[in-house]
């Protein structure tokens, strides 16, 4: 016995984008649908882009309207949207005002006169806008709330049996789900524009949708030019485990000293956090790891959030990057998000079509200070919540995310978030400022590497006309961390033959002032340059002093075995 086959529903596109993504797939063929919310929250529009993506000259839509606007006037404001086309009214798109009948007659005479024009079009798909001022206009006295439930279900039967996809748009408001409409409805979307202190977002949320899973919570939502635009909160991609491969390449972070530190390169698809106060280079950094990928061939995305991106790529040009000429060969794009009120979702959206456009595989953003500040404050209250939903995402597309954010220096720790978000990352680097015999210095570190063997040494770097420079490990300090380290004593126990007066001044000199040149050490010892370098040729040959070139010049240090 064969089992009996199972009904197939189709799916019919919204014509708004991601709408569909949200409603698991699109607005299911012959249901019965409310569209609810306050008004100005975009109901009306929403169902006329709806009606334009699916209506054809074999089966129309209808529009029918009650008591709001005349149709005239919602004509010419619609039309504003490039979405509406004034050629198809009245040929595939048809507006009817039901004003009369409710005004003068009873609910058996609407429904009448609505089955009427349904016959005579027979349309694919129908609009009442709106439902629920029906309801209001009609006398009270006449309609008890036993009639309104045997209306609306009359309707419901009637619009199913007429085959149509039919939308029923009702001014209600937040606890208002009691009405009979909802029960009767097979797909409910609400529509509201939340207002916290001077902000305004608009959002979307389906709370019904029969036969089909819908995404849950609420979705961001935007009225352009274009009409209606939605953001899903959570889409498939973001969803679904991020499966790491066993073997990834290693991509250059653009810095040498820095790719040693951090094993030969970032795995790719790792998501890095690069922490650090203002002017520690952060935004160089960053710069420098989008750099080292357009030499490769590889594709990057730079999102800017504090500053315009012609004053970001004017800044780079002076340390030797020019940005115009990879965004000219078509491997880089800068995109510049600074709109108040800013959401998570446009955000993720608006950087994963740049990807897909590009073809990139490296994104930086710059910085998440910035972008915290860019958000809507509904979004801002729960910024790990915001960071976790777009580092997931953007991953989960298999491309490298450097993310940076400036830290507040702290005395006796290192910090690396102000947001409590370095968990969700994959990977940390730690800039910060310390001062090194009365200079101020910059030192970097490896905090995390995930999955991934890294230096766990602190490291000096310089920024140079050609980006950043890493220099060697302080060794011969301890409290680096607190900003204030202190020079490890020299070990005092030299054997008295081992090395001559001269060479044991020469020897201090270097231990207390760390890495100087010879005339530096003549200097302040006091010794004749010939002393000196005689002295430095045999602490060389003892292995006391190590000697380092730094542009064009010999520079000399204790050996750290010999400090403690």
């Amino acid at each position: 016995m064969s089992e009996p086959r199972r009904v197939v529903i189709r799916k019919l596109p919204t014509g708004v984008p991601r709408l569909d993504e949200v409603l698991g797939g699109g607005i299911p063929e012959y249901s019965f649908n409310l569209i609810a919310g306050a008004p100005g929250t975009g109901k009306t529009t929403l169902a006329q882009q709806i009606l334009f993506a699916n209506a054809t000259p074999q089966r129309p839509a209808l529009f029918f309207t009650v008591l709001g606007e005349p149709p005239i006037k919602m004509l010419r404001y619609q039309q504003q949207f490039s979405f509406f086309d004034p050629a198809r009214v009245g040929v595939d798109i048809h507006f009817l005002n039901l004003s009369e009948e409710v005004l003068n007659q009873d609910l058996t005479v609407v429904l009448d006169r609505m089955a009427a024009e349904i016959e005579r079009l027979n349309p694919s798909m129908v609009v009442v806008d709106s439902f629920r001022t029906v309801v209001r206009a009609l006398d009270s006295a006449r309609v008890t709330s036993l009639d309104l439930q045997h209306f609306v279900q009359r309707l419901a039967l009637s619009l199913t049996g007429w085959e149509v996809t039919s939308f029923l748009i009702g001014e209600f408001g937040d606890g208002e789900s009691r009405d009979p409409v909802f029960t009767v409805a097979d797909g409910v979307i609400w529509l509201m524009n939340e207002v916290e202190r001077n902000s305004s977002v608009r959002k979307l949320r389906v709370t019904k949708v029969r036969g089909q899973a819908a995404l849950p919570g609420l979705h961001t939502m935007r009225i352009t030019d274009a009409g209606v635009e939605v953001y899903p909160r959570l889409d498939k991609l973001a969803m679904t485990p991020r499966q790491r491969r066993t073997s990834r390449r290693r991509l250059s972070i653009g810095v040498p000293g820095l790719d040693a530190m951090i094993g030969g390169g970032i795995p790719e698809g790792d998501s890095v956090l690069v922490t650090g106060p203002t002017g520690s280079g952060k935004t160089i950094l960053s710069t420098q790891f989008i750099a080292a990928g357009v030499e490769r061939g590889d594709c990057g995305v730079i999102a800017v959030f504090e500053e315009h991106p012609a004053f970001f790529v004017a800044r780079t040009k002076h340390l030797g990057f020019d940005l115009d000429a990879m965004m000219a060969s078509g491997k880089l794009d800068i995109m510049y998000l600074r709109p108040l009120d800013l959401s998570v979702d446009e955000t993720l959206q608006e950087i994963r079509d740049r990807v897909g456009k590009l073809g990139a595989t490296r994104i930086v953003i710059d910085s998440l200070s910035g972008f915290e500040a860019a958000l809507a404050p509904t979004f801002r209250s729960d910024f790990r919540e915001s960071f976790y939903r777009l580092i997931t995402a953007l991953t989960a597309l298999g491309v490298t995310v450097l993310s940076t954010v400036e830290v507040v220096e702290s005395s006796d720790y290192l910090r690396f978030s102000p947001y409590n978000v370095s968990f969700l990352t994959d990977d940390i680097l730690a800039m910060r400022y310390v001062e090194l015999e009365g200079e101020l210095r910059k030192v970097i570190a490896v905090i995390k590497m995930r999955g991934s063997s890294h230096s766990r040494e602190l490291r000096s770097y310089d920024i140079t006309p050609s980006g950043l420079e890493i220099g060697e490990a302080l060794h011969d300090y301890r409290g680096i961390i607190t900003g204030v380290p202190e020079r490890r004593s020299v070990v005092n126990q030299f054997a008295p033959l081992e090395l001559t007066t001269t060479e044991s001044v020469v020897f201090d000199a270097l231990a207390r002032f760390g890495e100087i040149s010879a005339e530096t050490v003549a200097n302040e010892t006091g010794l004749a340059p010939g002393q000196v370098d005689g002295a430095l040729d045999r602490l060389l040959t003892l292995r006391y002093v190590r000697a380092a070139e730094r542009d064009r010049q010999t520079l000399y240090r204790a050996a750290p075995q010999w400090l403690r």
